[in-house]
């Protein structure tokens, strides 16, 4: 450990286990550059052998990012990850260390799954646009209302392009491996899993109820002043509100057997690195935004898998909505084009996922209680994202109104 005296503590540095493994046989120093800056973080690459990543947000405590990998690296092996090789921490007497900065084992890569996934939307587009295929030829996509997943069309095969298909199987399955190292059994009070009740049931609930009713207020104050088409979205987002806070509801209908669980908390395309054949998972200091406390709660993985379908719907959009190579008369033929693409990949992950994830714990004993929790972490996120979209980009509402109306259409299918 190497320590620097500051003016009422110190700061530290401890290598991890694998560190000397990671160093080799090269000399320290090592030179460094400046990678990016963040708005909580800023990165430097040492040699393409350590990542180190300094936390601009310090608060008292071990950060979850430096808890999470150390645990999923040196205690579960997880291969899915940069190896974790140490932690530079502010330390003053008996107060809580404060964690400055995590270095990591740099792993190669192209970039982030969000490029990934952006540039298999766009190929996905130009295959359409150039093969003049007729929507009406494809059967319709499959729901996520009842958990069955039908065989990707040969044809939608061949427009998506097989091995994206195949690498958004593979992220599946790797985002259940973690989930399974996370919740394996351990006599680690921070880590060990912990039952659902109807109590924890019903505080997920009025968590959901208040942000629904936040959403709805920010909506009501907005409407007047948004464009025509977006106006329109909101509208009927306001018109839906007794609908969503039902479709809420459903997660008290019975006490659900599963587990809560350490998750990564902020889970979606732009958190995993894709290196050419594999995925390797980044960034578990969850939300910045939230207490550090609220970040080190357990709760359902499904948030996790929620996350990414989410994401998964932003990056087709994404590759409309930006119209960088896409001409605007060709928009409105390609969005039923994008529901196919999302509903499809969406399926393809959560099919791997469920299918690695077996009958752990975490995953509900009921198919009705999976589908519930999905839904209603899905629903919720969808929520936010219309929140965020009216801060930032009004423009952009139709993709979480178009997740929010698949939703609710689940929800109908089975009220009948």
């Amino acid at each position: 450990m190497t320590a620097r005296s500051l003016r009422s503590g110190e700061a530290a540095a401890s290598p991890g286990k694998r560190f000397r493994h990671l160093l080799g046989d090269r000399s320290l120093p090592l030179s460094s550059q400046v990678l990016k800056a963040e708005q909580s973080n800023t990165s430097f690459l040492y040699e393409n052998v350590f990542f180190l990543k300094l936390y601009r947000k310090l608060d008292g405590g071990i950060n979850p990012d430096v808890e999470m990998m150390r645990f999923l690296s040196e205690k579960r092996g997880f291969a899915g990850i940069p190896p974790y090789a140490g932690v530079i921490e502010y330390r003053r007497g008996n107060a809580s260390p404060v964690t400055l900065g995590h270095l990591q084992g740099f792993v190669p890569n192209n970039g982030d799954c969000w490029n990934f996934a952006l540039d298999a939307a766009l190929q996905f587009f130009e295959r359409v646009l150039s093969t003049g295929t007729e929507i009406k030829e494809i059967p319709e996509p499959p729901s996520f209302c009842d958990m069955e997943f039908s065989e990707v069309p040969p044809a939608l095969i061949e427009l998506i392009g097989n091995f994206f298909l195949e690498m958004i199987s593979l992220l599946g399955k790797r985002t259940a491996e973690m989930h399974l190292a996370l919740s394996a059994s351990t006599d680690d009070p921070h880590f060990s899993p912990e039952p659902f009740s109807m109590l924890y049931q019903r505080s997920v609930y009025q968590s959901m109820r208040t942000l629904t009713l936040k959403v709805m207020q920010l909506a009501r104050e907005n409407v007047k002043r948004l464009p025509g088409e977006v106006k329109e979205e909101i509208s009927d987002f306001l018109r839906s509100e007794q609908e969503v806070l039902n479709s809420f509801r459903r997660i008290l209908k019975n006490k659900i057997s599963t587990t809560k669980i350490r998750f990564h908390g902020d889970y979606h395309l732009g958190q995993v690195l894709f290196t050419g054949n594999d995925f390797i998972i980044i960034d578990f200091e969850g939300e910045p935004a939230r207490p550090l406390s609220e970040r080190k709660l357990k709760r359902s993985p499904m948030r996790d898998v929620a996350g990414m379908i989410r994401s998964f719907h932003y990056a087709v959009y994404s590759a409309i909505l930006k119209r960088a190579s896409i001409r605007a008369e060709d928009v409105p033929v390609l969005k039923p084009w994008a529901d196919q693409w999302y509903f499809h990949v969406s399926g393809v992950f959560l099919k791997s996922y469920m299918q690695t994830a077996g009958e752990a714990p975490f995953m509900p004993r009921e198919k009705e209680d999976m589908e519930i929790l999905l839904h209603a972490f899905l629903l919720e996120k969808a929520v936010y994202e219309v929140g965020y979209e009216l801060n930032n980009r009004p423009d952009w509402v139709i993709i979480p109104m178009r997740g929010i109306r698949h939703i609710l259409k689940c929800f109908h299918e089975k009220e009948v």
